[in-house]
């Protein structure tokens, strides 16, 4: 068997892993805000050098061996079928800005979920891309309707034919 047939299954493979982080680290990140007034609240956030060290170790084991391996890690638990099991982190940065300045803090929550955002769009638009089911084109058109600023008049025809 040839092992650079099992590369693109090795990249869905990691992609799908940063999906998944990334929608867990969401709800966490979403949890932080939902619950900053709370007693005793103390922020969380996933392990998010630890993950990408893990994925790091993981890809040179596959370019050593040709094999993809996830290793456990203190916060990370690699399961059967593609499982993961992710464990919430004290936020210390989160907890002094908490204590020190709200604003400040909100500022970096919402910093935190734009960046934790775009990750997953690029993991799951390469995903797309890898599986067939998104075109080139249809990540621009994506790019250049999201940068708008104003509202788009969809009343007007763009000539382009339907493919």
């Amino acid at each position: 068997m040839d092992p650079t047939t099992l590369i693109p299954d090795n990249v869905s493979e990691v992609l799908a892993k940063i999906v998944q982080f990334t929608e867990s680290r969401q709800s966490v990140l979403y949890r932080n805000l939902c619950e900053m007034r709370a007693d005793g609240f103390a922020p969380q956030d996933l392990p998010v050098y630890e993950f990408a060290t893990a994925l790091e170790a993981a890809l040179a084991e596959h370019l050593r061996n040709q094999r993809l391996l996830f290793r456990d890690t203190e916060n990370i638990k690699f399961g059967p079928s593609g499982m993961m099991t992710l464990t919430a982190v004290p936020d210390a940065e989160a907890r002094a800005l908490l204590a020190l300045d709200i604003n400040e803090y909100l500022v970096h929550a919402v910093k935190k979920l734009k960046e934790n955002a775009l990750n997953r769009r690029v993991a799951e638009n390469l995903l797309s891309l890898k599986r067939g089911s998104l075109r080139d084109s249809d990540l621009f058109h994506s790019r250049r309707v999201h940068a708008r600023s104003e509202p788009r008049d969809d009343t007007s025809t763009s000539g382009n034919s339907a493919e």
